[in-house]
């Protein structure tokens, strides 16, 4: 009978045979490739997409505390006129600002610091940097302190740009490290590094933060990056945070990472030191904590997915999808926010 459907087919229109025939196989191969775990395009995939035969594997995590945070100020800025910053930390510490920084010394610094002299103090880090930047202003800053600072570049200098990419320099690296001893040996992480682009004649963009880096006394480093979660619902926090737990306090958006090769990745480190770790500021922290799945809408969100790092399940649904209910991404892992038992919860 389908023999007979397709040669009457054939006869009436080859063209339209062929595309039914072609569309047939597409169809059918998208088919099999969700089957077996392969990412197909959205349009390809079936509406019924429910719960995964294999469970979305967890990532483990330990949970650390950081002491700094930087949050660009407000105001113009560019090299001429300088920039402002205001330095969020735990306890006191020195703010380092390295103007026309060096990209190879400042990446040649960070590998130092896993071979040598951990970066834990200023004269240190300006050692590691073998002084290749125009200009280094620091500032003391307390811990109870979020005043703004101003950095600037001397006029004397004459630097107005950093010329075309690639390019050679950074415009401002600021660092901060501990002032304290005490403080030193207390603290897991022992700097904090942030790369930021000012704008100047070549290019007008915004100031920005570029990358953001923590080291480690184990002369571990990572490299910050965001959690991506829905504005929408947002309110204050039914729980309290414990300070001593999650840092920093109302810190830049900071979050999970993965190590780069010679090059940092973030707080919050998994148990073998080396994969993908992970660090929310305590605003954010304390938003999402509110919010609700976005799958069974019941269970608070209490998991975050990577390699897209949303956060938006709980943690009864993150073992029913193979892929992100917000980007569609392929699911490779995932781990929790909260290590607290989840509530019983009906979906």
């Amino acid at each position: 009978m389908a023999a007979v459907f397709l040669v009457t087919l054939y006869e009436y229109s080859p063209t339209f045979y062929i595309s039914v025939i072609s569309l047939c196989f597409v169809v059918t191969a998208a088919m099999v490739l969700g089957w077996f775990g392969f990412d197909v395009p959205v349009i390809l995939r079936s509406t019924d997409e429910t719960e995964s035969n294999l469970p979305t594997p967890e990532k483990k995590m330990v949970q650390v505390t950081n002491p700094f945070a930087l949050e660009l100020g407000s105001g113009p800025s560019s090299v001429s006129e300088g920039v402002a910053v205001r330095p969020r930390c735990l306890e006191p510490c020195v703010l380092s600002c390295f103007w026309g920084c060096g990209v190879n010394a400042l990446q040649g610094a960070l590998q130092s610091h896993q071979n040598g002299p951990r970066l834990s103090i200023p004269r240190l880090f300006e050692e590691a940097l073998q002084f290749q930047y125009h200009h280094c202003q620091t500032f003391q800053v307390d811990g109870d302190d979020t005043e703004e600072r101003h950095t600037q570049m001397p006029a004397e200098l004459g630097v107005q740009d950093f010329g075309l990419l690639p390019r050679e320099r950074y415009p401002l690296v600021v660092v901060l490290t501990l002032a304290e001893p005490d403080a030193r040996e207390a603290y897991n992480i022992v700097s904090s590094v942030t790369v930021i682009h000012v704008p100047d004649k070549s290019y007008g963009l915004s100031t920005r933060t570029l990358f953001q880096y923590l080291l480690t006394t184990q002369g571990n480093m990572y490299e910050l990056k965001p959690l991506f979660m829905s504005g929408e619902g947002a309110g204050p926090s039914t729980g309290a945070l414990d300070p001593n737990q999650r840092a920093p306090p109302q810190a830049t958006p900071q979050a999970t990472a993965a190590p780069i090769d010679g090059e940092p990745s973030p707080a919050a480190v998994d148990d073998n030191d080396e994969d993908d770790v992970d660090e929310e500021e305590e605003e954010e922290w304390c938003e999402g904590k509110g919010r609700d799945c976005v799958v069974c809408q019941n269970g608070a969100i209490n998991r975050v997915l990577l390699p897209c790092r949303h956060a938006c399940v709980c943690d009864v649904c993150v073992s029913r999808f193979q892929h992100c209910p917000i980007c569609r991404a392929f699911v490779m892992e995932s781990f929790a926010l909260s290590q607290e038992p989840a509530a019983t919860q009906t979906h």
